[in-house]
């Protein structure tokens, strides 16, 4: 798999500083974006005199000399996303933003923005002070910020004390430049222990809540972040699943690093691959849960988790139909996991539910009611599937209460964490290619993308979704999940028996280990 995505490296820019030192800036940003399959392009702002105890100069480079880079890169290396660091003065401010303004009008491309422009110390990194100008004319050229604590505070000049203060500067912020804020915690502590970032996109707030890791590598984690976000970008990742993968990334090097002997300060935090280790990955909050006060959630219905096992972690195959006469038919064939989803249903909707679970019990089954939470628990249903939408309005403690199995759709990372955290009987991922029964293009997550989640929870029964068929199968079943569903792979068949006894065998086969990127 690696080296099909070598064969595809998107394009990466970063707009910024050069640190001579080596562990942030530019340099942590190539890295960065070599490490995770993109080839990293850079037009360099300014040339930093530092090390890792500190920075003795900051030479900008001229405007003629900015705009000559962009110029050569825009003719040949068109970029699939654009990072910015450091931006000197108000003079480049004004000509990087003038320049996206041209390149988008040309395509759009995301930009990610890291607001380099006060150190931890408090002191300013640039000529004169740029607040207004970033204000007015380069944050509404960005998709993402990703402010720290002090950098927040100088862009919104407000006092930040704690959660809700956080919260209302980053809705602040988003309504003054209209993009999606990533508030990075690294310089303080909510909760003892804890790190957390908060992603604000105007509509949602998110916390995403690592664990303190105790390590001297810690010189240009801003850096490495805004440039993860911004190769997942460019990778094709959606903003929330590039926000808890980047931040994944950092949690990697910081745990990983071996960079202590580097220098008489802080190491530059380490780059090391591919975050394949779910201690790496931040929780993602939920409502309800104890903690949620201490980040600024009011009060909400207890979290629930745990639900009911199924009685192996390798569903097998997996099919979903929309009739009780299908599933007559797939349990005579011996299949033991099927889901019943009716789109359409009419007034005998509990009768149809009834016969299903009645048939269910005849053959032993794994059936799974989709939706009709309700109804599956009537009925004595063996269990129920429900997607995202369904998790704040469904009464997931009646379902655990009556002992039914859970499943969970998701769609990338973002959305396997969240579900993960009610620790359902199952989790689904998909699509993973596009289907006829569900326009599903907007999340698509192919082999590879399944693969890096699969990783994540080796040991527990995740189901892959969307677009499988006979010649897809055998490289999704590579991909280390225990199930995959299928629909019209069967119930459009020519020979339903016979599509039913291809899949067995490919699944019964010995599940390939393939190298996750």
């Amino acid at each position: 798999m690696r080296d099909q995505l070598q064969l595809k490296k998107p394009i990466v820019w970063t707009i910024a500083g050069s640190d001579s030192g080596g562990g942030a800036g530019i340099q942590a940003d190539l890295l960065t974006f070599a490490d995770l399959g993109c080839h990293g392009c850079s037009a360099i702002t300014a040339n930093t005199a530092q090390n890792t105890v500190e920075v003795t100069a900051i030479n900008a480079v001229s405007l003629e000399v900015l705009a000559s880079q962009l110029r050569a890169l825009q003719r040949d290396l068109f970029p699939a996303t654009i990072k910015i660091g450091l931006l000197a003065n108000a003079e480049q401010v004004v000509a990087v933003a003038d320049f996206l303004r041209q390149l988008k009008a040309v395509q759009p491309v995301p930009v990610i923005y890291d607001p380099v422009a006060v150190a931890t110390s408090g002191a300013g990194l640039t000529e004169g002070n740029i607040t207004a100008t970033v204000l007015a004319q380069l944050m509404p050229q960005c998709d993402l910020v990703t402010p720290n604590l002090h950098e927040l505070e100088w862009l919104t000049g407000a006092s930040v004390t704690g959660a809700e203060s956080i919260v209302q500067a980053a809705r602040q912020l988003h309504a003054q430049g209209g993009t999606a804020i990533l508030v990075t915690g690294g310089h303080t502590q909510l909760r003892a222990g804890e790190v957390a970032d908060l992603l604000w996109d105007g509509e949602k707030a998110d916390w995403f809540i690592g664990r303190e890791v105790s390590s001297t590598g810690t010189h240009g984690t801003g850096c490495t972040l805004s440039s993860a976000i911004a190769a997942c970008r460019a990778l094709g990742y959606p903003l929330r699943d590039a926000c808890v993968v980047g931040g994944a990334y950092v949690q990697r090097g910081l745990r990983r690093g071996n960079n202590a002997h580097i220098g008489a300060g802080a190491g530059p935090v380490g780059h090391c691959g591919w975050p394949l280790d779910l201690i790496d990955f931040p929780e993602i909050l939920v409502p309800g849960e104890e903690r949620a006060l201490d980040y600024g959630f009011g009060a909400a219905q207890p979290l629930v988790q745990g639900f009911a096992q199924t009685d192996s972690q390798v569903l097998g195959l997996y099919p979903v139909v929309d009739t009780v006469e299908w599933l007559q038919r797939l349990a005579e064939l011996g299949v033991r996991t099927l889901q019943l989803r009716i789109k359409n249903p009419g007034g005998d909707l509990r009768v149809q539910i009834e016969r299903a679970v009645a048939i269910g019990r005849t053959y032993n089954l794994r059936l799974f009611i989709n939706d009709y939470w309700q109804l599956a628990i009537e009925c004595g249903a063996y269990g129920v599937h429900l997607g995202q939408e369904d998790l704040q309005s469904a009464d997931l403690r009646a379902i655990q209460a009556a002992g039914l199995k859970l499943g969970i759709s998701t769609h990338g990372f973002y959305e396997l964490l969240l579900a993960y955290r009610y620790r359902p009987s199952y989790l689904a991922i998909g699509a993973i290619y596009a289907t006829n029964t569900k326009d599903m293009s907007d999340q698509l997550q192919g082999v590879q993308k399944l693969a890096r989640m699969a990783a994540l929870l080796p040991d527990y029964p995740l189901v892959a979704i969307g677009g499988i068929n006979m010649q897809r199968a055998s490289e999704v079943i590579a991909s280390g999940v225990g199930s995959i569903a299928v629909v019209s792979a069967i119930t459009k068949a020519e020979d339903y028996k016979q599509a039913v006894a291809d899949f067995n065998v490919l699944l019964k086969g010995k599940h390939a280990e393939v190298e996750p990127c």
